[in-house]
């Protein structure tokens, strides 16, 4: 797939950590929130600023919405996936750690290449296997609790997080070649919002208590973690390649764990780390591809 060359690629990828960045950091701010509203509120809440906000930025630079009907139903498509990642990801913080949630999360770039190979019908590659089975055995390693070798509620509730995610990142993956970045994040942004508004009356008990915390959980998630951070991604891949946009993403749960060591000095215990590195060390092995004598599709 080819890429503008219209910027420096450095430009994209400093961009990138930033967002890294910030999602790491929003691991420990969204747990703190839910002590004030209950999680579709919070996340409908969210997704109307942040549509808002793109709405006003963008107003004018997407040109006519009949002309960009592909970047139309890829937003559609990479909202429904963003809502239920991001639905089950702030459900499934209410019973982890956001470390623990952000590696988790962190799988979903495992398993891109796995789901890759079921609709291009091509086995993954060696260095893909071992990337898969190395983050496996990590997860295992954070997640199985005890004698029973029981896994949380919230852990396989970010497992399906990571998912949808997952499943995001294919889409834009398609529809971001070529079109208007600003149209794609506008829709799926939307969409999210749309989705959150109409189940948060009846999925679940609607609360919320307006606190100085959860205004601020609300604009650093709403306008930074969403908004900026969605246009970013999508405006990045159109200037490097998606296996340096995935790597790059790896450093977000570095960042929730400092984060978290920050504000609540939680430290992983050493079995914990252990899993963790895996987990990174197969996120790398996948992206890149060290035994690879192919290409992926």
């Amino acid at each position: 797939m080819n890429r503008s060359a219209s910027a420096p690629g450095w430009h994209a990828d400093l961009a990138l950590v930033g967002i890294a960045l910030i999602w790491g950091a929003t691991f420990v701010i969204v747990k703190q929130a839910l002590d004030s509203a209950s999680t579709l509120v919070f996340l409908a809440l969210r997704f109307a600023i942040a549509t808002l906000a793109l709405a006003f930025a963008f107003r004018g630079r997407y040109g006519r919405l009949r002309d960009r009907r592909r970047e139309l139903r890829g937003g559609v498509l990479a909202g429904i996936c963003l809502f239920a990642g991001f639905a089950f990801q702030t459900f499934g913080l209410r019973y982890t750690t956001p470390s623990k949630s952000a590696f988790l999360t962190g799988l979903s770039i495992v398993m891109v290449p796995f789901i890759g190979s079921l609709v291009y019908r091509k086995a993954p590659q060696v260095s893909e296997a071992l990337g898969i089975a190395a983050a496996t055995v990590g997860m295992a390693l954070m997640t199985l609790e005890g004698p029973s070798l029981g896994i949380a509620f919230g852990d396989l509730l970010t497992l399906a997080c990571a998912l949808a995610f997952a499943l995001h990142i294919l889409v834009i993956g398609w529809f971001s070649a070529g079109g208007s970045f600003e149209a794609l994040s506008l829709t799926q942004v939307a969409t999210a919002a749309l989705l959150a508004v109409s189940v948060c009356g009846w999925a679940e008990p609607p609360r919320v208590v307006w606190t100085a915390g959860l205004l601020t959980a609300l604009a650093v998630t709403g306008l930074l973690a969403t908004a900026l951070a969605f246009s970013v991604q999508a405006w990045a891949q159109q200037r490097t390649t998606p296996t340096r946009t995935a790597l790059i993403f790896a450093l977000e749960p570095v960042f929730a764990w400092i984060t978290s060591y920050l504000v609540y000095g939680e430290l992983l215990a050493a079995r914990a780390a252990g899993g963790a590195g895996l987990i990174l060390a197969g996120i790398l092995l996948v992206e890149l591809k060290p035994i690879a004598r192919r290409k992926h599709p």
